[in-house]
């Protein structure tokens, strides 16, 4: 693995869990849901999978970058349709047990890690393009 990604991701990390653990230390249960650090940390595990996925398929082949990051984009997503399922039918629903407040976990969680994810890859794309691209163009 990349260690500028994994500096990065463990700085993202770690930023996510402060701030989730000043929210509920500031608001309490009313804002952050019991189980928010475990559906973040699910979710940071999730897109350190998917990274490791795609980039032992790059690695493997150049050109098969964009089925692998999407092949982890679907497997973020089913997994977290699982996540959101499994709640639900151990009782979520039924309990009324604060429902809105793990969604809002959950989707602000899920498009934080998405949006890590997209901007790790942007910040690596400088050092592709200029190798395709020829000086004397």
């Amino acid at each position: 693995m990349n260690s500028r990604f994994l500096t990065q991701f463990v700085a993202f990390a770690l930023a996510s869990f402060a701030v989730l653990f000043g929210l509920r230390a500031a608001f309490g249960a009313a804002v952050v849901h019991p189980l928010a650090p475990y559906v973040l940390g699910a979710l940071l595990l999730l897109t350190l999978v998917a990274y490791a996925v795609t980039a032992q398929a790059t690695r493997r082949s150049p050109n098969g970058f964009m089925p692998a990051y999407f092949g982890g984009v679907g497997l973020r997503l089913v997994i977290g349709v699982g996540i959101i399922l499994t709640y639900f039918f151990q009782g979520g629903i039924q309990q009324n047990r604060d429902v809105l407040t793990f969604l809002g976990a959950f989707f602000i969680g899920y498009f934080l890690c998405a949006g890590f994810e997209i901007w790790a890859i942007f910040s690596n794309l400088r050092p592709f393009s200029a190798k395709q691209v020829s000086k004397d163009e």
